[in-house]
């Protein structure tokens, strides 16, 4: 079970790693499934190699075990044949395969329920990984909210600074002032032609007007010298 404790002691770790260094959770989340499914590769063959184990003494006690059934049948046969000392020898064969036998048995049955235990911690990581990868797109979608949630919680903050307001309000107040600016100016504009175009058709009159005058003037004037002469005649 050493084995698996150090196992989650180490996703553990390389989860809280990644979790303080990383921006992207669904990269972040990606590869945890992949460190996950690495590690459980290397837990599997940890488990394979204490499988192994456990056969190699089952083989080791049933040969054993065996062995000593055979010394036990030819000792069966010595005794049969009359021939005790040689059913003695056996018997002592027989009695070595056993004590062999007797220390195998403990270590084969203490490796077969850790081995029993290995398997079904690895069912229970494999699972656990499979859920895992179930679940993770389900994280990436809550991150994602979580994260717009951030942003619009820091735009309204950020819109609860009234210092935003206040220079939006002197930009729109400026507008409105170079608007009135412009109008006035239009005005004027239009005040300054028309006291012009005024001017120029009194001008005109004026000038039509000393005109008249001027060629009344020059007509009386040779109506005069003209009756003067007629006069001198």
């Amino acid at each position: 079970m050493g084995l698996f404790s150090r196992l989650r002691r180490m996703l553990k770790s390389n989860m809280n790693d990644m979790i303080s260094k990383s921006e992207n959770p669904e990269k972040m989340l990606s590869q945890i499934i992949v460190d996950m499914n690495q590690q459980l590769i290397e837990s599997k063959k940890s488990v394979a190699s204490s499988i192994a184990d456990e056969k190699r003494l089952e083989r080791q006690m049933r040969n054993n075990q065996s062995l000593a059934k055979e010394w036990e049948e030819k000792a069966m046969l010595a005794v049969k044949a009359g021939k005790d000392d040689l059913a003695k020898e056996a018997l002592l064969r027989k009695q070595g395969y056993d004590n062999l036998y007797n220390q195998y048995k403990p270590q084969w049955d203490a490796q077969h329920d850790a081995v029993e235990k290995l398997k079904n911690a690895l069912r229970q990581l494999q699972q656990k990984i499979e859920d895992a990868q179930r679940k993770k797109n389900l994280l990436i979608a809550r991150s994602k909210r979580a994260t717009a949630q951030k942003k619009i919680q820091e735009t309204v903050s950020g819109l609860s600074d009234n210092s935003a307001f206040k220079v939006f309000d002197r930009m729109a107040a400026k507008v409105d002032r170079l608007e009135a600016e412009n109008e006035a100016s239009l005005e004027l504009s239009e005040i300054e032609d028309n006291e012009l175009d005024l001017e120029k058709q009194f001008a005109q009159l004026e000038g039509k007007s000393n005109s008249a005058d001027n060629l009344l003037e020059d007509l009386k004037q040779r109506m005069i010298e003209e009756d003067d002469t007629k006069k001198l005649e």
